[in-house]
């Protein structure tokens, strides 16, 4: 399709470049894929306060407890940067609305699961269509969005994250509370996938982008299986088998062996590869990648135990605990509406970034200081302050990217900043998870020693060292308050642990490179309008 070169004066902060979509037009069309972004927070967050439910229900260990959350992890990231080329070859409603259908198979599923096992399978199913929702969502809004002027609307998808994050649980709780039971937090995101389905279908009206298409089926395959198989290893290791191990060493060098054949096939034989790696000579897509891995092991690999901390270690109810998020949702709502709005009228983005950092650390540091007896406001203090952290990194990181690639490029460059957070959330939340499986049951070990000095009797449900997750208010107090503490211990630890990794993402912050954010959708037009004063709009960009 040739471009049309249209004659306009250079555009202000304030002002829309020509052709482009207008405040309410974008609204409409964000608002399917808001409900979608929604269904794809809600996955995960409803059932957040439900799994230790579901864990003592089903007969369920620790180990099992953590491939709950890390076979969607798992799914979600293997497939990322598939459904971002994706976007860049077909219709970009078409492949949301599939990724829609594949989430509401795998939550029917997980509804009716009667072992770990399926319900573990039925998760992977979900992350697939996660997946798709979270890279593609970000990739569509790109296509209509200038960087400029993204950052008003990056607030939208920060409310709708705070939004499901904080319903998700409170919702699961009380759920899991009903008469429902926690099957039913797999049916409550059926609805909203519906509705997103049908409004996407109404209001989402992308312009129809022709070009050769050419499938690097061996590239995806290759990827697919060798990050597969790695988060098998990390995700097994020190529960199923040692870490220094025949098994280990198998599983590491398939798995090192298929990326660096995807590697291969991606520089010499794709014509058009899942992952360009020629994205990677720009330095600040480099350094947000590195930022976006260790971003994602302390977010996902720490965060995701605090249910556990709050109803293992303090006592409270599923519900109880999901009104404890609220402490961190809410600072990540006030600072990614705040801060996006900032970035929109400044253009200026690394300030908030390193504050953000800043404000991660510094609350992951804090949180590292947790036990049992901790009083509870503090811990909502520290984890509003890693709210408040990461609402002013995690989406204008993205934005920082998305301002230095083409628009043919759009689809891929995001989903790889998706897909390596969450690669390094699936191995944060495996690896702490076997950590603190494992210091758990050194505790119960050491304490249960002890008690039965005491004169105390074992329980079966309290049996030392055997991994599971015990009903506490079935235990004898002596029992319950040694499971308290090992939880509230252990949790601390984890941050600890944690912390380092939000260090090292601070420091790729600290040397990104600071570019004027753009006013126009596509690199090469910004370029041409610098160049003459005359905005280079292409016609199947104008709304």
């Amino acid at each position: 399709m040739e471009n049309e070169t249209v004659t306009s004066t250079p555009t202000t902060p304030t002002e829309r470049p020509a052709g482009a979509m207008s405040h309410r037009e974008v609204l409409e069309a964000m608002s399917g894929l808001l409900l979608a972004m929604f269904v794809a927070m809600l996955s995960s967050t409803v059932v957040t306060n439900a799994l230790p439910r579901i864990v003592a229900d089903l007969g369920g260990s620790q180990s099992q407890y953590t491939w709950v959350v890390v076979s969607t992890l798992l799914a979600m990231t293997a497939t990322t940067p598939i459904w971002g080329k994706l976007a860049d070859l077909f219709d970009k409603k078409v492949l949301v609305q599939t990724a829609l259908v594949i989430y509401s198979i795998g939550s029917l599923v997980a509804a009716f699961a009667p072992s770990m096992g399926v319900l573990i399978a039925a998760r992977f199913v979900q992350g697939l269509g996660v997946g798709g929702l979270t890279a593609l969502v970000m990739v569509v809004i790109a296509t209509m969005v200038s960087p400029r002027e993204r950052g008003r609307y990056s607030g939208y998808i920060g409310a709708v994250f705070a939004t499901a994050t904080v319903s998700g649980p409170l919702i699961g709780g009380l759920i899991v509370d009903s008469a429902l039971g926690w099957r039913g937090c797999f049916f409550v995101g059926l609805p909203f996938a519906a509705l997103a389905f049908v409004v996407l279908q109404r209001t989402l009206h992308l312009p129809d982008v022709r070009r050769e298409v050419h499938i690097d089926y061996l590239g995806a395959l290759t990827l697919v299986a060798g990050v597969s198989v790695l988060l098998v290893w990390v995700s097994l290791a020190g529960s199923s088998f040692d870490w220094a191990s025949t098994t280990t060493a198998l599983l590491v060098a398939l798995g090192l062996a298929l990326v660096a054949v995807a590697i291969w096939v991606e520089a010499r034989v794709a014509t058009d590869p899942v992952i360009p790696l020629r994205l990677f000579r720009d330095r600040t897509m480099v350094l947000g990648t590195l930022a976006s891995v260790l971003v994602g092991v302390a977010m996902f690999g720490a965060t995701v135990y605090l249910s556990q901390y709050f109803q293992l270690a303090r006592g409270m109810s599923p519900t109880e605990a999901g009104l404890m998020s609220i402490c961190m949702v809410g600072g990540l709502l006030v600072s990614s509406i705040a801060t996006g709005r900032i970035i929109s009228s400044t253009g200026v983005w690394k300030r908030w970034l390193v504050g953000g950092m800043v404000l991660v650390v510094a609350g992951f540091l804090l949180l590292g200081t947790v036990d049992a007896d901790i009083p509870l406001w503090r811990v909502g203090a520290y984890m509003a302050l890693v709210g408040l952290g990461l609402g002013a990194t995690m989406q204008n990181l993205v934005l920082a990217v998305q301002n230095g690639v083409q628009l043919s490029d759009m689809g891929a460059a995001t989903s790889v900043m998706t897909f390596f957070r969450s690669l390094g959330g699936s191995a944060g939340v495996a690896v702490l998870g076997a950590m603190l499986s494992h210091q758990v049951a050194a505790s119960v070990k050491d304490g249960a020693a002890e008690l039965v000095a005491q004169g105390e009797t074992v329980p079966d449900a309290a049996a030392a060292g055997s991994g599971g997750i015990p009903d506490l208010s079935s235990l004898p107090d002596a029992w319950a308050s040694l499971y308290e503490h090992a939880f509230g211990s252990g949790i601390g630890h984890v941050f600890q642990v944690a912390a380092p990794f939000a260090i090292l993402a601070l420091v790729c912050v600290l040397f990104l490179r600071e570019v004027p954010l753009r006013t126009t959708i596509d690199r090469d037009a910004e370029t041409a309008t610098a160049a003459t004063g005359v905005a280079t709009v292409p016609a199947d960009e104008r709304a």
